[in-house]
């Protein structure tokens, strides 16, 4: 007999449990540690607020995000949106805020690209994450909208996903209805 063999062995007699858990789970724990992170979140998390798309910006660009809002929520659509800003509650951990957002109480993500997107590292850490859940955006849980021109390369790690693009004046008018419809899929 070989020696891993004579050490599984020694194991194997013992009649101990072993150490691990019988099923993998989350990473996000399941208290109420993670209650209260928004506006309209019961305080007790009972009732998390839920969503139908998590939007990805950079402060830079809260006008268009404004405007958004507008159309989306403010109109026969009636989406419900999370922005960050307006939505969120402070006083927790804006990585880990966000990842449970994105991951649990929010459909669908609408990723706002701009050159100042680039450079944020909030955007790039939500996109990845929200790509993370969805590889090859087999679900279309992720929502590329370029609003204006840009001096630099679109990202490439979004460019496998068909984007939702505002710049484009032939099809502006369709911009909303567009974007509205691909959020409401299931």
């Amino acid at each position: 007999m070989c020696l891993a063999e004579e050490d599984c062995k020694k194991y194997l007699q013992r009649k101990e449990q072993p150490v691990q858990v019988p099923a993998v789970d989350s990473s996000i724990p399941k208290t109420l540690e993670m209650s209260g992170l928004t506006t309209r979140d019961d305080p007790y998390g009972n009732t998390p607020e839920l969503f139908d798309a998590f939007i990805c910006y950079c402060q830079k660009d809260i006008q268009f995000v404004q405007e958004m809002i507008r159309e989306l929520e403010q109109t026969e659509f009636k989406l419900k949106l999370c922005v960050f800003d307006r939505d969120v509650l402070p006083g927790s951990c804006v990585w880990s805020i966000t990842s449970q957002l994105i991951e649990k109480r929010c459909r669908k993500m609408v990723v706002v690209i701009s050159d100042d997107y680039l450079e944020s590292n909030a955007c790039d850490f939500q996109t990845k994450f929200a790509l993370s859940l969805s590889p090859g955006a087999r679900q279309k849980r992720l929502i590329p909208v370029k609003y204006k021109t840009m001096k630099n390369a679109f990202p490439s790690i979004l460019r496998f996903i068909t984007v939702c693009d505002y710049t484009n004046p032939c099809t502006k008018k369709w911009f909303w209805t567009r974007l509205a419809k691909s959020l409401l899929l299931p």
